[in-house]
């Protein structure tokens, strides 16, 4: 962080000092690099550089830095780790600043190849009543609401566009496998146009394995389909929240995911958790539930503001503060299920981990700047609608079209991509540049979503102070370093997941 700590002698301004305040004011002295900090709690202060390494440290620390009150002899093993870590410098262009330079182009590599992922939503049918569904479903006989070809075929053309040579095509819904033949249509035409254009294709499709037939996973089998599916968790959760006529819906999803295994092979297959209001008293039992089950990870998620899902509040709307409990008590028991000599990962910690313990970037949407929308995900609706994300799209059955690219019909790749439209969100998507953002000592691990803050602030920038987003990440980041923090086998187990 670049402002100067007040000092009952510069305690006149808040602004920031001239560039002469910063520059070492004796021989000897040190150069400040950029970094930021936080007080994480009575007993210790994190210090963050510009390309995402930490330090944690007693508190007052930071201040001791920025007012140059580190001694190199006296505090010989600090002053060593902020030199190491890139916080502060003896020369005033620090000897490995292509080092740095080369660390932070490689966190931002994410945006190297542009667009990846390509969703197609084949179909709105489904057979599915979920009260937190997300999107505006019909009755599963409804043949209208189903992709037409013309549809698939110019989102195809869109997706060998891309400047990326490894895209994934992803299949939602409603319930994708209800139009299976436009499936089989769509995977058939895109493996030729790979061959074209030198792609290489992944294919998934979202599903609540209800319509899942041998047929259909003879097809998966063959074009190397992978199969991402939901289960809220125990029968009685399950069966509550993804409601279905005849109440079999847990039945099937767990029958479903043995049968995707034992043609496609174990890890070709993988489960979501949406957390609803009921779901919050069980935290424990729910990651019994995926253990059971035979999963080696859990993606504890709260509900996303979108579409159905803000219509029924007593089913659906919490106070972000409880998500957090139940994350915490969720993450107490899978760390201790690890401490045991088990294996078996949180998603979201892993994640936000990758950020912290890594050089790497990640490849998740919600927690990347620039933001993944456009950058690193399209999505092309049944009805020929191009939109940013996934979540523009849930937030159109609302009426509110802010994120509509274009159409399939009417644009072309460079107006849907690289539009006006696009370039005004760009002044969004960069929490770099976003007030509360910019200053903050987790920003290098975190992400800038401007649907969200749109749709739950009626601001693509957002207001920190009541952003529920950053509330989560915040607490979550903060958590997991308290807990490293204080176990040296939590860290251990940390870096296991990350492998």
């Amino acid at each position: 962080m670049s402002l100067a700590v007040a000092t009952p002698a510069t305690r006149k301004t808040r602004k920031f000092q001239d560039a002469s305040f910063y520059d070492a004011q004796e021989i000897g002295a040190y150069f400040l690099l950029p970094f930021r900090f936080i007080r994480l709690n009575e007993d210790k202060e994190l210090l963050v550089n510009e390309i995402g390494d930490h330090l944690m440290v007693s508190p007052g620390t930071a201040e001791r830095i920025i007012t140059r009150r580190i001694n190199k002899i006296v505090d010989e093993e600090l002053y060593g780790d902020l030199i190491a870590g890139f916080f502060i410098s003896e020369e005033r262009i620090p000897p490995l600043i292509d080092v740095i330079a080369t660390r932070y182009r490689t966190k931002k590599s994410f945006l190297d190849n542009f667009t990846s992922l390509h969703i197609f939503v084949i179909s709105l049918r489904c057979e599915h009543t979920c009260h937190y569904c997300q999107v505006s479903r019909v009755s599963e006989d409804k043949n209208s609401f189903d992709m037409k070809r013309t549809h698939i075929d110019k989102g195809i053309e869109m997706m060998m566009r891309s400047p990326n040579l490894n895209v994934t095509m992803e299949f939602q819904g409603g319930e994708a496998l209800l139009a299976f033949e436009s499936i089989v249509y769509a995977v058939g035409k895109a493996k030729e146009q790979a061959l074209t254009f030198g792609k290489k294709v992944t294919y998934v499709i979202c599903t609540n394995l209800a319509p899942l037939t041998d047929e259909m996973l003879l097809f998966c089998k063959e074009h190397d389909i992978l199969i991402s599916t939901s289960l809220d968790g125990p029968e009685f959760i399950h069966n509550t929240n993804r409601h279905k006529k005849g109440k079999d819906s847990y039945q099937l999803a767990v029958k479903g995911i043995e049968r995707c295994r034992e043609v496609l092979g174990h890890d070709r297959v993988s489960s979501l958790l949406t957390t609803s209001t009921l779901s919050l008293d069980y935290p424990e039992q729910i990651v019994d539930e995926y253990i059971a089950q035979g999963f080696n990870s859990i993606f504890l998620r709260p509900i996303s503001p979108f579409g159905f899902a803000v219509r029924n509040e007593r089913k659906n709307k919490y106070d972000m503060s409880l998500f957090l409990d139940f994350y915490k008590k969720a993450l107490d028991k899978i760390i201790a299920y690890n401490l045991e000599g088990n294996f078996f990962r949180e998603d979201y910690a892993s994640i936000i981990l990758k950020k912290i313990l890594t050089p790497f970037p990640v490849g998740y949407v919600d927690l990347q700047s620039p933001a993944g929308m456009v950058n690193n995900v399209i999505v092309f609706n049944y009805d020929g609608k191009v939109y940013a994300t996934d979540e523009a799209r849930m937030l159109a059955e609302m009426k509110d079209e802010t994120f509509l690219l274009g159409d399939l019909d009417s644009n072309s790749y460079e107006e849907l991509f690289y539009g006006d439209k696009v370039m005004g969100f760009a002044e969004y998507w960069s929490n770099e540049a976003l007030p509360g953002c910019s200053e903050c000592a987790f920003q290098s691990y975190c992400g800038a979503d401007p649907v969200f803050n749109h749709a739950t602030q009626g601001d693509m920038a957002g207001y920190r102070p009541t952003n529920v987003f950053c509330q989560k990440n915040m607490e979550i980041i903060r958590h997991l370093f308290e807990i490293m923090d204080k176990d040296e086998r939590i860290v251990k187990v940390f870096n296991n997941w990350i492998r």
